[in-house]
């Protein structure tokens, strides 16, 4: 019998996080835009990095 794949992550908190994060950040330096901006980039490369890793695991 085949052993099951064991479920992939989800990076979707990431990216929350990252996007509250840098537009309260932004807020704070008076850009809140360009945090907004800052914090999707940095939510999507963390995306990113966990969807390749699933990827070469196998899962």
């Amino acid at each position: 019998m085949t052993e099951p794949k064991s479920a992939p992550r989800s990076g979707g908190s990431f990216l929350a996080i990252s996007i509250i994060v840098g537009a309260i950040a932004g807020t704070i330096a008076g850009q809140p835009s360009i945090g907004f901006m800052t914090g999707l980039g940095v939510g999507l490369l963390i995306l990113g990095l966990i969807y390749w890793w699933d990827r070469k695991n196998g899962r």
